[in-house]
């Protein structure tokens, strides 16, 4: 490791000479300086390390110096250092970022503190983190071998995000290896578990988990009854990674109440997940009670048309007259539109707003080069997802929201997954058209790597036509058909696609917020 290069400037530096051979022995190089404007030349022409600063100089005095080194470099490190506890100077060197703040008279040990918390800060937390997750790692894998609970499979779940977003502060990549391994083998055995218990959750099994059809009537309707106005926003395609990360935003406005995972239905695709979302209806009784509304994969036509309608005949069956309204924001002009004239919802008891950006991330990571690169991997695409969010008129509405006294709830209809696996599958003419679920007739797949579903009204799944299936895909497959298979699978590996069966698409979030 290079010497850590350090610039002690004090009026009286011949008084500090014990600290100076202390960390001299230590192995720090220190450059002395006895005045602000000899300071600045010096971190001009050098590149150090850190700077410790007197406060109280002749000339120019610590604030002064301070602020004209912080304008030329910006990231270089300053410990502040003072006889005076007085408040105003210390909010002034805060205001002018010091890394650190040190009252006169300082002890060697101090310094020292100060020097491994500023300079050794990213390592020191590097090592912890990766001792931590280490240590869990080995707890995970022995929750994995008994896991049997929707509850177990969602607290392993968070338990990976958590760790996965821990893990990409740091530059261990054989820690990141390691992580993504336990995932794909969470995902391995998780399909498993959907593919043993989905069945009977569909049939209203006592243990059955929070779906999408009873999302509303379980979840929402409760609170928005318990409330004086709220604020709905699903967030399309928002994988519960991505939503732990916009959630550091949302809480600078809003204090979380409650978080309550649930999981989406299948196929993980917005035409089913979102559709029974608003209508509190499984695909195939919407289908039965709603044919006007409901349109199957292979019909002409937008598949998500009519959810305000859904919704409407969702609360006159549960006989709630509530005051509501419905907005799907699909592009920025239309969010800047409803930012703007925001305040005029607030006599609703529940204003619903269907966000549609985080999908056409994901599309657009399949079609466009330039969204290829910024949305490389799984970290890219939390970034760009929060970077989308710091900007957008989303956020604007929530902080409108909070200033109404709305209450919020943040949701989703599924997630998405990094698909890697190619899985050949080959039907007729009529086969739908999504990556992670197939439908048709003459089907023919890999068993192993499908959850198959022969007939779909055993899952209240509409039928193409009499002797269609369904299958979805596990973990990280996709399917690719034989025909050009090789550009096909080149083209759509490494792309996020949703329909099948993994943690990332099934397990979302949920989360009930009251204003700060």
């Amino acid at each position: 490791m290079s010497e850590i290069s350090i610039l002690w400037v004090d009026d009286e530096i011949d008084l500090l000479k014990p600290h100076i051979l202390f960390l001299e022995k230590k192995g720090y190089a220190v450059t002395k300086c006895n005045n602000g404007a000899d300071a600045i030349d010096l971190c001009n022409e050098n590149n150090y390390d850190i700077v410790f600063l007197d406060e109280n100089m002749p000339g120019l005095s610590g604030l002064e110096t301070l602020s004209e080194i912080k304008s030329k470099h910006a990231n270089l490190p300053v410990v502040m250092i003072t006889k005076s506890e007085e408040e105003y100077i210390m909010e002034d060197a805060i205001g002018n970022k010091i890394a650190d703040y040190l009252i006169k008279p300082v002890n060697p040990n101090q310094i020292l503190l100060s020097l491994k918390k500023n300079l050794d800060h990213s390592r020191l937390v590097s090592e912890k983190t990766t001792s931590n997750y280490q240590q869990e790692f080995r707890k995970i894998a022995m929750d994995l071998a008994m896991v049997n609970s929707y509850e177990e499979w969602i607290d392993i779940y968070k338990k990976l995000v958590y760790w996965e977003l821990e893990l990409e502060n740091i530059n261990d990549s054989g820690m990141i290896e390691i992580l993504e391994s336990q995932k794909q083998e969470a995902n391995s055995l998780f399909f498993k578990f959907i593919k043993k218990n989905y069945q009977d959750w569909i049939h209203n099994a006592e243990d059955a988990p929070v779906l999408s059809n009873n999302l509303f009537k379980e979840i929402i309707l409760p609170e928005v009854k318990n409330s004086k106005g709220t604020l709905l926003v699903v967030i399309d395609n928002l994988r519960y990674d991505q939503y732990n990360i916009i959630e550091k935003t949302i809480d600078k406005y809003y204090k979380k109440q409650v978080e309550v995972p649930y999981l989406s239905i299948l196929p993980t695709a917005t035409q089913y997940a979102r559709n029974s979302i608003f209508s509190g209806l499984m695909p195939l009784e919407m289908e039965q009670k709603h044919p006007d509304l409901w349109k199957n994969d292979t019909d002409e036509g937008g598949k998500n048309l009519y959810e305000k309608e859904f919704l409407e005949a969702q609360l006159q069956r549960l006989r709630e007259p509530l005051k509501f309204e419905y907005y799907k924001i699909t592009n920025l002009k239309s969010g800047k539109q409803l930012s703007d004239n925001f305040n005029s919802i607030k006599e609703n008891d529940l204003t619903v707003i269907v966000y549609n950006f985080v999908d056409m991330i994901s599309h657009a990571k399949t079609e466009m080069e330039v969204i290829k690169e910024l949305a490389s991997d799984d970290k890219a695409y939390r970034s760009l997802t929060n970077s989308w969010f710091l900007n957008s008129p989303l956020l604007e509405m929530i902080q409108k929201s909070q200033k109404l006294g709305l209450k919020l709830i943040i949701t989703t209809d599924h997630g998405t997954i990094n698909s890697k696996t190619p899985s050949k599958v080959i039907g007729d003419k009529n086969i739908s058209s999504n990556l992670r679920y197939k439908t048709g007739k003459s089907l023919s797949f890999e068993e192993k790597e499908v959850y198959a579903v022969k007939n779909p009204k055993d899952i209240l799944l509409p039928s193409l036509h009499m002797n269609s299936s369904f299958i979805f895909a596990k973990e990280d497959y996709f399917f690719a058909y034989p025909n050009n298979y090789n550009h096909f699978v080149k083209y759509y590996r490494n792309t996020y696609q949703h329909g099948g069966i993994s943690l990332e698409e099934m397990i979302i979030p949920c989360a009930i917020f009251v204003p700060k």
